[in-house]
């Protein structure tokens, strides 16, 4: 079977292709025998019924140097020349995003989309999970300040971060007599107009956060993402070290929990974080940790994610 593959990413010429996953994912679909086209989310228009994007057909070379190669770009009916779109720009997750996923979710009916845009656009990686506080670490979400205050009166150590932030960005760890709260809170408060989250410090992040791919609602695989020495933010993008590890019962039963939403919903590649056994994070918009999975324990999420996808449009 030969599919008609349509990417929505960064520019693909600049990602790394030895840890992105998106890079990953086409060079699958072409070992598969699968024709890659890809364009950036402001290459998505909408005219009288048709969402069209003016996209490049492309082919990847890994190992090599350019790692990926061109043809001239082209007008694309995403309804009708294309079997597959994977909606994998990088967050944050605002209303550039959410435009983007309102126009995918008009062909969602006729091109299967990866992850759904109507399930990506519900499920902001840090609110989804609150379908399930008895998986969570202790959470308020709030702009009162006085609230937070009193959150840290009753947990001791916590962490605040953005809503709707990525990659660590913006995480803030408060211990119990920390007199910054007012003053931090402040700052991401007048930086956003949405609520800002706090949960419990969470001590055994100092033995890292696993990230873990779960495909169609079922877990495959993860790492440990563990910090710097010191740091509380394990992502590999602030200098997190990746190692191998195994799940554990209590990560297979969270998997387990969650896994029927997620099927639900249609969101079919899922990244979700867990610390010490509590859920904190399910991310949707455009997972990673793809590369650093296969390369510490041989398990291909990627390879998964095609067949469940081949399956589908069978």
């Amino acid at each position: 079977m030969s599919l008609r593959v349509a990417v929505q990413m960064d520019p693909l010429e600049s990602v790394n292709p030895a840890g992105d996953t998106s890079f990953m994912m086409i060079e699958e679909a072409q070992a598969r025998g699968h024709a890659v086209w890809v364009y950036g989310v402001n290459d998505l228009a909408y005219e009288q019924g048709v969402v069209r994007a003016t996209a490049r057909p492309a082919r990847v070379h890994p190992g090599e140097t350019p790692h990926a190669s061109f043809e001239a770009a082209t007008k694309i009916d995403l309804r009708h020349d294309i079997d597959v779109v994977l909606m994998r720009q990088d967050p944050p997750f605002h209303m550039g995003y959410i435009s983007a996923a309102h126009l995918l979710e008009l062909v969602s009916a006729d091109t299967l989309v990866v992850n759904d845009p109507a399930g990506v656009r519900s499920s902001p990686e840090k609110v989804l999970p609150l379908l399930w506080p008895d998986l969570q670490p202790p959470t308020l979400i709030t702009r009162d300040i006085s609230e937070m205050r009193a959150f840290q009166k009753r947990h001791g150590d916590i962490v605040l971060k953005p809503l709707h932030g990525h990659g660590g960005a913006g995480v803030v760890k408060l211990g119990r007599d920390d007199g910054n709260l007012e003053a931090v809170a402040g700052l991401l408060l007048g930086s956003v107009p949405e609520p800002i989250i706090a949960q419990a410090f969470l001590p055994a992040v100092a033995e890292g956060d696993k990230r873990i791919l779960v495909v169609d609602g079922e877990a495959v695989g993860g790492i440990n993402r563990k910090p710097p020495t010191g740091a509380i933010r394990s992502n590999l993008v602030v200098g997190g070290t990746a190692e191998a590890t195994d799940l554990t019962d209590r990560e297979r039963e969270i998997c387990a929990k969650i896994g029927p939403e997620l099927r639900k919903r249609g969101l079919l590649f899922v990244g979700i974080d867990v610390i010490g056994g509590a859920l904190t994070e399910i991310n949707v918009t455009s997972p990673t940790g793809a590369r650093a999975v296969k390369n510490l324990s041989g398990i291909d999420a990627v390879a998964r994610m095609w067949d469940v996808i081949e399956k589908k449009i069978s």
